[in-house]
């Protein structure tokens, strides 16, 4: 009872909060009051869009759902007959890996050696370096 009663008085304070008034001592007080009287009734339902399209019917939205699990079951059928463990000679499945990767051709970019990387890493740090000072000191 006494918590209901707290519960009850700490709702109440937070309720006037939402009452603002204007502080008439200020010299934009006539300005703010006119503006909160002139939209104490904004927003109203008439000024919301309304829906121009039809809304679905609860049957149609479950046949989607039911759908969605069909579809989904399914794909978790598909996905348990995968054999995700190689069960054969890791070395006979490397050689074929290898293989398939030999197949594709290689962008010359790819085909660069470590060393040619970190010569231009070397040279774009060498371009980005800031010139020396300027001497400012008048000449004697």
């Amino acid at each position: 009872m006494t918590a209901a009663v707290l519960l009850t008085g700490g709702l109440t304070a937070c309720a006037g909060a939402f009452n603002a008034e204007t502080d008439a001592s200020s010299p934009v007080a006539p300005r703010v009051q006119a503006l909160v009287d002139a939209n104490r009734e904004y927003p109203r339902w008439a000024d919301f869009p309304r829906v121009t399209e039809p809304v679905p019917e609860p049957v149609a939205i479950a046949a989607q759902v039911n759908t969605l699990r069909v579809t989904g079951g399914g794909l978790a059928g598909e996905v348990s007959r995968i054999d995700w463990q190689e069960t054969g000679d890791p070395a006979v499945f490397a050689a074929e890996v290898q293989a398939r990767l030999n197949a594709v051709t290689v962008a010359p970019v790819t085909a660069e050696t470590q060393a040619e990387m970190e010569e231009f890493i070397r040279r774009t740090r060498e371009r980005g370096r800031a010139p020396p000072p300027v001497d400012r000191r008048p000449a004697q």
